[in-house]
C-alpha cells in the first residue's frame, strides 16, 4: 500500500490517536511480533486489574478494588489524616493563589488561576469539615457541629473523600495498560457500528462505560478526561461519555439494592438498570444541552465528516483492522514507566481539588437535603409523572429522586426504614434511577469539573434532571415486567 509508512519513519508531532495514522503505518516483522506481545500482555494485565472479579476476605471486588481499598485499609488513621491535610492545604494554598499571589509566574497562581473566586471558600469549608470529621474519630469526647459530625453527613461524606483520594493515584498507575496498548482501539473498531449511530461516540467510549460499571464512576470520568486531554474525543464526546457511561461499580450497586432489600432481585436489577442507562443516554446525547456542545477537539480542530468517515469499517474487516489497530498501538506505544509517571502526575495535579470539592459539596448537599424541605419540595414535581406510569406509592418515593444529585446513595437511605411497608415496586424504581441518575455533587459532578471535561455546574444540574425525568417511565415499564 503506497500510502503507509514505516514506523521508524513516523514523526513524533503525528498524532497517533487518529486512525488514518495509525492505518498508514507499517511495521516490520520484528515490530508486528512486538507490537503483538505488548498489546496481549498489557491488554490482559488492564482486563485483569479493572475488570475480573476476585473473591478476596470472603468480599468480592476487581482487583483494583481490591488495591485501593487494602491501600486505605493499611494506612488507617494515618491515610485518613493525610487525606485531611491534602484538603487542608488545598485550602490554604487556593486563598493564597486567588486572593493574594499577584506573581503570575507562581506556580500556586497558575493552579488556582482557572478557579472562580467561590472555590477558596468551598475548599475552605471543605477543610473544616474534614478537620471536624477527623477530630470526632481521634479525639474522645469531642463533639463537633450536629449537621456536619451526624454520621449521614461528614463522616459519609468524608468516607468517599478519601475511597477517592487513593482511587486516583491508584487508577493512574494501571491507566496506561488500558489506555496506551491497543484495547481501546481495538474495542473501537469493534463498538463503531452501533456507538456512533446510536449514541453519536466513538466506539472506544465503550471502554469508558464498561470500566465504570465494574470499577468506580470515578474511573469512568478519570479515563473520558484523559482520553480528551489527549485529542482523542471532541468536547461533544468527552461530556456525553462523562454523564452517560460514568455509572456506578458494581460493588456498589450491590450495596444500594441491598439497603432496599431487594438482592434476591440483584443480577436483574443490575442489568436492567445497565440496560436503562444506555436506553436515558440515548436521548440525551439529542437534546439540549449536550446536544449542543460542539464537535470540537481540544487543539481547536473541529471534527468533520471524514474524522468520522474514517472511523467506520466494513463489516467484513471490522475485527482485522481492529486487531490491526491494537498491535500498531501497542508498539508505538511510549516508555510504560514514563507513562506511568505522567499518568500519576496528571491524577495527582487534580487529587487536591476533587477531594477538596467532593468533602464542601457533598457535605453542603447532605445538609440541604437532611435539614430542609427543599428536595421534598422538589420531589413533589414527580409525583404527576410517577402516578402516570402507575407506580406504587408514589407520594412517599417522590422526594428520593431529586436527593440523588447529592449523592447517590441518598436516595435509598431515605426509604431505608420503610422497605416493610413499601411496595417491592417503589423500592425498585428508587433504586434503579439512583443508579442510572450518574450525576451528583458527592463524587462525579467534582470530579468531572475538577478534571476540567468541558461542562458547567448549571448544565449538570440540567442533565441531571432531563437523566431523571426520561429514567422515571423506562424504569416503570420494566418495574410492571419485573414486579
Amino acid at each position: 500500500m503506497g500510502n503507509e509508512k514505516d514506523l521508524t519513519a513516523v514523526n513524533q508531532n503525528e498524532n497517533l490517536n487518529d486512525n488514518a495514522v495509525l492505518d498508514a503505518l507499517k511495521l516490520t516483522p520484528d515490530q508486528w511480533k512486538s507490537g503483538i506481545v505488548k498489546c496481549i500482555a498489557f491488554t490482559l494485565v488492564a482486563v485483569f486489574i479493572f475488570f475480573v472479579p476476585v473473591t478476596f476476605n470472603g468480599t468480592s471486588d476487581v482487583i483494583f478494588g481490591v488495591v485501593y481499598k487494602n491501600i486505605k485499609s493499611a494506612l488507617g488513621l494515618f491515610g485518613l489524616w493525610l487525606c485531611g491535610l491534602i484538603i487542608i492545604g488545598n485550602a490554604i494554598f487556593s486563598i493564597y493563589g486567588k486572593y493574594i499571589c499577584r506573581n503570575k509566574d507562581s506556580e500556586v497562581y497558575k493552579y488556582y488561576k482557572e478557579d472562580s473566586i467561590i472555590h477558596p471558600l468551598l475548599y475552605l469549608f471543605g477543610a473544616i469539615g474534614a478537620v471536624i470529621v477527623l477530630l470526632g474519630d481521634t479525639v474522645p469526647g469531642f463533639v463537633g457541629p450536629e449537621f456536619i459530625s451526624n454520621p449521614d453527613i461528614g463522616p459519609n461524606v468524608y468516607g468517599i473523600a478519601t475511597d477517592v483520594a487513593w482511587i486516583i493515584p491508584v487508577s493512574a498507575i494501571f491507566m496506561p495498560f488500558l489506555i496506551n496498548y491497543g484495547i481501546v482501539d481495538f474495542i473501537g473498531s469493534l463498538m463503531e457500528p452501533l456507538m456512533r449511530p446510536v449514541f453519536k461516540l466513538p466506539g472506544r467510549s465503550a471502554v469508558n462505560a464498561i470500566a465504570s460499571f465494574v470499577s468506580s464512576s470515578s474511573v469512568g470520568v478519570l479515563i473520558t478526561s484523559k482520553l480528551y486531554r489527549s485529542g482523542i474525543y471532541t468536547h461533544k464526546e468527552a461530556v456525553l461519555i462523562a454523564t452517560g457511561f460514568s455509572a456506578v461499580s458494581v460493588g456498589f450497586a450491590y450495596k444500594v439494592i441491598e439497603t432496599a432489600a431487594l438482592q434476591d432481585y440483584f443480577i436483574p436489577i443490575y442489568f436492567l438498570a445497565l440496560l436503562i442507562t444506555l436506553l436515558v443516554s440515548f436521548f440525551m446525547c439529542r437534546i439540549p444541552p449536550l446536544s449542543k456542545k460542539p464537535s470540537v477537539y481540544l487543539n481547536g480542530h473541529v471534527q468533520t465528516k471524514e474524522d468520522i468517515e474514517r472511523e467506520k469499517i466494513p463489516a467484513n474487516l471490522i475485527f482485522k483492522t481492529g486487531s490491526e489497530r491494537a498491535v500498531k498501538k501497542a508498539a508505538t506505544a511510549p516508555n510504560l514507566i514514563k507513562e506511568i509517571v505522567s499518568s500519576l502526575k496528571d491524577s495527582l495535579s487534580v487529587l487536591p481539588k476533587v477531594v477538596s470539592l467532593l468533602t464542601a459539596v457533598g457535605i453542603i448537599a447532605m445538609i440541604i437535603a437532611t435539614y430542609t424541605p427543599l428536595f421534598d419540595i422538589i420531589g413533589k414535581l414527580f409525583e404527576p409523572l410517577l402516578n402516570i406510569c402507575g407506580v406504587p406509592d408514589a407520594a412517599a418515593i417522590a422526594p428520593s429522586f431529586p436527593v440523588g444529585i447529592a449523592e447517590m446513595f441518598l436516595p435509598v437511605l431515605l426509604i431505608a426504614d420503610k422497605v416493610e411497608t413499601l411496595a417491592m415496586g417503589a423500592r425498585y424504581m428508587v433504586v434503579t434511577v439512583s443508579m442510572v441518575q450518574i450525576i451528583f455533587f458527592s463524587e462525579t459532578i467534582v470530579v468531572m469539573m475538577s478534571t476540567k471535561i468541558p461542562v458547567t455546574l448549571k448544565e449538570l444540574i440540567i442533565c441531571f434532571f432531563e437523566r431523571t425525568i426520561i429514567a422515571i417511565p423506562i424504569t416503570a415499564v420494566f418495574m410492571h415486567l419485573l414486579f
